[in-house]
């Protein structure tokens, strides 16, 4: 596992290769020039004990300055460098897990919470941000410290310096020791950021019916048993590091200590002069940094590993609905008719035993308008998710013009294809550039046009700013009906062959309804339009009526005929005209 996770590493780095590389090679200087300093003052201390001479004190001291300020450049080069690099794998992350999601089929979102998901896109790409320049460049810094110090030092004096780094060993025993432990809290802190982030984003979309039900000190309670979880955590992440960190810490400065009391005795027996001593404790003090900066690396290196898994799992998330590998492409829509037709069409939810959808064999002619009724629960909504690929069927059991949809490129199908589902999602931006997302460079005279085929034109024309009106975060600014007929607009724009409006009249009344699938009336010789509702008086215009009842078609024909029957159209009929009388 944990070389799986380092191979995703190279391979987040691999387009970056020449700047990690710059930058690694740069701290090969920085700590080359680092190592000669202490020598260069070991030289200058048992010259100048010897012959003292304030000039060529004065010339140590300016070599000294120069080869710092080398230094402090240098080291910045590199941190620009391997930093940089890990500013462009987030970048790329955040690109990809984007991308990505877009390829996802609805159902996944239905599976994890955008609060998770959103969690994944920012907290857990830093992690692993950190973990590729900070973690990259401290393990870095550690091997050529030790690399190029090690051999100085023992050049000075093999005894003192193998007994200062005795302790060494039990400092890396300490981290092992700790590291299982950092990474389960360090897991428990993101996921409990998960939860805070998902109640925050739900709460904020579902800031209507808090207020309407008065469940403000309810919410209040949520967040705050959430956010306590989440300070639980990270206060118990802050525990292990603080118990780590001291003790990393104090390890390394035992070598110091023992340098100290060993060292003198060595002086006065003339086995090191004067100046090996100075430079085997700057050699020691080089050491304790990087040391102590193992431990920071282990825990970048285990945050980051927990956020490499989980952004890994969404990039991992296979699409259910994608192009076949010989998908069928078309040159343009008017090369489809609008016919469809179900053979055998079955469809089940994963864990679900009883099909939404069971047998359904149907024609829908080409400029046919098909009302689609039943109980609530009867697959309605299911079925017009099949026709533009938004639910994985099988192939073989549903055709547009005779093409298998399964065998179409998911492009062209939903090209074809104008949908309006039951929530009328409409964008953070003005109602002109909501109603043509789908053709984006559309004048205005199309947009009004569409606008007033969806009978909401004289609406926005009373508005202070028009079509340039801001409707807010999900449309907020604007009622029920409103959003929909803004939806059905941007619908209507596209000019699709086939038009699916899945209760997407609900919220406006039966004669507006009603006028609304009026206006599509001149357009049926182009159009096939297939209405989802539980507006009886509206679908009783339509060419003719599907009746469905627990996934099944169980009665077709016109208003006219299914009345006469007995059966479940007539029944809903019979509940319709009794709610009109009461009302």
């Amino acid at each position: 596992m944990a070389n799986s996770r380092i191979k995703r590493l190279i391979n987040y780095l691999r387009p970056y290769w020449r700047m990690v590389s710059s930058g690694i090679s740069a701290l090969l200087v920085v700590n080359a020039v680092g190592v000669y300093i202490p020598l260069l003052i070991r030289d200058s201390i048992d010259q100048l004990k010897t012959d003292f001479n304030f000039s060529e004190l004065s010339r140590y001291a300016l070599i000294l300055f120069v080869l710092s300020s080398l230094m402090w450049g240098i080291r910045m080069f590199s941190r620009v460098s391997i930093f940089g690099a890990g500013r462009q794998v987030e970048f790329d992350l955040k690109q990809r897990i984007f991308q990505h999601l877009l390829t996802l089929e609805p159902g996944y979102f239905a599976k994890n919470t955008s609060g998770d998901l959103i969690n994944r896109a920012t907290s857990d790409v830093d992690n692993v941000r950190r973990l590729v320049g900070f973690s990259v460049l401290s393990v870095a810094n550690i091997v050529f410290a030790y690399g190029l110090t090690l051999p100085a030092m023992l050049g000075i004096n093999v005894r003192l310096t193998l007994i200062a780094i005795a302790v060494y060993p039990l400092m890396i025993i300490t981290v092992q020791l700790f590291s299982g432990k950092l990474r389960d809290c360090q897991t428990e802190v993101q996921e409990s950021l998960s939860d805070l982030s998902e109640l925050v984003q739900e709460d904020m979309s579902g800031i209507s019916p808090i207020k309407i039900y008065a469940q403000e000190n309810q919410e209040r309670k949520a967040f705050g048993q959430r956010n306590q979880r989440l300070l639980d955590a990270n206060l118990k992440l802050a525990r292990t590091r603080n118990l780590l960190f001291p003790i990393v810490e104090g390890i390394s400065y035992i070598s110091l200590l023992v340098l100290l009391w060993l060292g003198t005795a060595a002086i006065s027996r003339g086995e090191i002069t004067v100046g090996d001593f100075v430079a085997l404790i700057l050699f020691v003090e080089r050491l304790v940094f990087p040391t102590a900066l193992l431990g920071f690396t282990i825990t970048a290196y285990q945050r980051g590993e927990v956020s490499i898994d989980r952004v890994e799992a969404i990039l991992h998330e296979g699409a259910k609905i994608q192009d076949d590998p010989h998908a069928i492409t078309l040159e343009d829509n008017d090369n489809i008719t609008g016919k469809i037709t179900a053979r055998d069409l079955t469809f089940s939810y994963p864990d679900s035993k009883i099909p939404a959808l069971n047998h359904l064999n149907f024609t829908i002619r080409s400029g046919e308008t098909i009302a689609i009724v039943g109980k609530i629960g009867a697959g309605k909504s299911t079925l017009a998710n099949t026709i533009p690929r938004l639910l994985n069927i099988e192939p073989g059991q549903l055709f547009i013009d005779g093409y298998d949809v399964t065998q179409l490129s998911l492009k062209d199908l939903r090209k074809a294809i104008a949908y309006v589902p039951q929530d009328s999602f409409l964008f953070s931006t003005t109602i002109k550039n909501n109603i043509r997302y789908g053709e984006p460079l559309s004048e205005t005279f199309d947009v009004e046009y569409a606008a007033k085929q969806a009978q909401i034109h004289p609406e926005i024309a009373n508005f202070p700013k028009q079509y340039e009106t801001i409707v807010g975060e999900r449309g907020i600014t604007l009622s029920g009906g409103q959003r929909q007929r803004t939806s059905l607009s941007r619908a209507l724009l596209i000019d699709a062959p086939i038009l699916i409006l899945d209760d997407a009249l609900s919220s406006v009344d039966n004669k507006t309804a009603t006028q609304i699938l009026n206006n599509l009336s001149p357009e049926k010789n182009k159009r096939t339009v297939i209405f989802i509702s539980h507006q009886l008086s509206a679908a009783a215009t339509a060419d003719r009526i599907f009746v469905m009842d627990r996934g099944k078609i169980v009665q077709k024909g016109t208003h006219e005929e299914l009345i006469t029957q007995q059966g479940l159209y007539q029944s809903l009929w019979q509940q319709h005209q009794l709610k009109e009388v009461l009302n």
